[in-house]
C-alpha cells in the first residue's frame, strides 16, 4: 500500500455506464409486497425481484388503461384525505 494516491485525474460517478432506459429511482414498498416479489424470483430459481415488479407493471399496463387511471385516481383521493 502507498503512502499517498493521485486522484487529480479522478473523474466522479459510475465506472459502468447504467443501461439505457432505465431510471433509478427511489420508491417505498410494503415490507410484505417486497417479500413476495423476493420469494417468486427465489421460488423460480433466482432472478432479478425488480426486472419481476417492472414486468408485472408492464403488464398490468397494458391490460386495460382506463381501469389503471381510475384506481390511480381514487388512491391518491384516498392518500390526500389521510394526509390532510
Amino acid at each position: 500500500m502507498r503512502d499517498e494516491y493521485d486522484f487529480s485525474k479522478g473523474k466522479r460517478g459510475p465506472i459502468v455506464k447504467p443501461p439505457t432506459g432505465k431510471t433509478r429511482i427511489t420508491i417505498r414498498l410494503d415490507d410484505d409486497i417486497l417479500a413476495w416479489f423476493k420469494d417468486q424470483v427465489n421460488k423460480a430459481g433466482g432472478g432479478n425481484y425488480q426486472s419481476l415488479i417492472n414486468e408485472v407493471l408492464r403488464h398490468r399496463m397494458q391490460q386495460n388503461p382506463e381501469k389503471l387511471e381510475a384506481t390511480l385516481r381514487r388512491v391518491i383521493r384516498e392518500e390526500l384525505a389521510d394526509a390532510g
